[in-house]
């Protein structure tokens, strides 16, 4: 198997040989394909903008949304789109001069130089390539630094959202350097060492070290990360535990522990999800989301995202991921010895002539960025799909389970979904093309469409169901 595998590689490197010995204009290519991906943001921006000014809601919501309610998701809206107008251009300019200058390339000098003051020489690339991406990240991040205190003190301020202090902001940001280089460098370290061991044959044995890694984050993440911000508590005992953990119970979903999340520390926002290993699963469902909906309709929330684990959505979305990686790790080779990649960016001929592996690896993510605008809707797509599974799951537990305690399920989600949007003000005004490139979810009108049909498909069969009885 690994020789197909290698001699499948082979061909690629082969037709993709002229990457190391041709001169071309990367950086330009890169400033032109990247400044495509942000003017046809905001092309969909001023798309959807105009939306943000019709006074009433969809038909199928007039019932839903209050004339204030309905005024005030609006506004929320426009601000969002202004802000996300403004920071998408700001953060283009910068990387553009970024690009320009060369700070990749700086990056690499500085590092080099922090490492000699360690008492390290330039032979220990993995030590520099560490030092070199946290530099990187570090300078590159700070120029959004006042669009996150913006977005946080004022937008979400403004509109009745932010529970954030300034402190827990500091905080927040100081835990997340903290943990990055907590759980980066040794990830860096791993990741580097494997192309060092296995040279030119590092692509399946890459692969499994990223999947290990991913896998060990399903546990650490919820368990030892997202506890050093927020407080996850055994959810109390009571009608919605009681719900909950019957309804788990009936579809054999191995819950272990049901948690409430204190999210309202930082945000009056709501969600509930799952996470955890096949045989091992936990539910989170945030405090905001508990006083919010009624008990009935977050068993309705929680019904579709265990429909997410029947149908082994995630299972899916891991394996599309993988073939992802996939494809971008065979390419690499090409690029990972190719000196005039590095010259383009402003490296030193010292320094391109043996290409560093993780400077080669970033240059060649940040080619294929615009490439990626293009996957990721995609993934939206079957993202969408997998939503709309879900919803009907919820509907059709009913006869699932031979409940008919269930038989108003779709209702209840479908209140619970019009609840989740009316209390965090989520436009109900969608451009078709706004919403295929930037969301993962269907809008909420296409949602309770769907949910209609699924709930006459479910009449149906139960109808057929009564006549072949009688």
């Amino acid at each position: 198997m690994l020789g197909y595998l290698n001699a499948g590689l082979d061909a690629i490197q082969a037709r993709l040989a002229w990457v190391a010995t041709d001169p071309v204009d990367w950086k330009f290519y890169l400033q032109v394909c990247s400044w495509s991906v942000c003017l046809f943001e905001s092309y969909l921006l001023l798309r959807q903008f105009p939306l943000y000014s019709k006074t009433e809601p969809p038909p199928v919501l007039a019932e839903h949304f209050k004339p204030d309610t309905f005024k005030k998701s609006q506004a929320y809206g426009k601000d969002k789109a202004k802000f996300s107008l403004f920071s998408g251009l700001y953060k283009q300019v910068i990387e553009s001069l970024f690009l320009h200058y060369g700070l990749v390339a700086w990056s690499w000098k500085a590092a080099g130089k922090i490492i000699a003051k360690l008492g390290y020489g330039q032979e220990y690339e993995i030590l520099q390539s560490i030092a070199f991406t946290f530099t990187l990240l570090f300078v590159s991040g700070l120029p959004s630094l006042p669009l996150s205190v913006y977005q946080t003190f004022v937008l979400e301020e403004k509109h009745g959202f932010n529970k954030t202090t300034p402190a827990l902001f500091v905080a927040d940001m100081l835990k997340g350097w903290a943990i990055g280089f907590v759980i980066g460098a040794p990830f860096l370290a791993g990741f580097l060492s494997i192309f060092k061991w296995a040279g030119d044959r590092f692509v399946p044995w890459l692969m499994a070290f990223l999947l290990i890694f991913q896998m060990s984050m399903v546990v650490l993440y919820p368990t030892v990360i997202q506890p050093l911000f927020n407080k996850l508590s055994p959810l109390p005992e009571g009608d919605l535990r009681t719900r909950i953990e019957a309804l788990a119970s009936k579809l054999k979903f191995p819950l272990k522990h049901l948690y409430e999340i204190d999210g309202s520390k930082r945000s009056s926002h709501s969600n509930a999800y799952f996470f955890g290993l096949p045989w091992s699963k936990h539910i989170v469902v945030f405090d905001t989301l508990i006083k919010q909906s009624k008990p009935e309709e977050v068993e309705a929330v929680l019904a579709h995202e265990l429909g997410h684990w029947y149908y082994m959505h995630p299972s899916k979305l891991l394996l599309l991921s993988q073939f992802h990686l996939f494809t971008i790790l065979a390419l690499f080779p090409a690029f990972l010895r190719a000196p005039p990649l590095l010259r383009a960016f402003d490296f030193p001929p010292s320094v391109a002539a043996k290409p560093p592996t993780i400077v080669a690896f970033l240059l060649y993510q940040m080619l294929l960025a615009p490439l990626e605008a293009i996957v990721a809707m995609l993934m939206n797509a079957v993202s969408r799909r997998f939503e709309y599974e879900a919803d009907r799951f919820a509907c059709e537990l009913q006869t699932m389970l031979k409940d008919e305690k269930m038989a108003d399920m779709g209702d209840r989600l479908g209140r619970a979904l019009v609840t989740l949007h009316v209390e965090n003000l989520s436009t109900v005004w969608v451009d078709w093309l706004y919403s295929a490139y930037h969301h993962s979810h269907p809008t909420l009108t296409e949602r309770l469409r769907a949910l209609e049909r699924y709930k006459a498909g479910v009449a149906r069969q139960k109808d057929v169901a009564q006549k072949k009885e009688l």
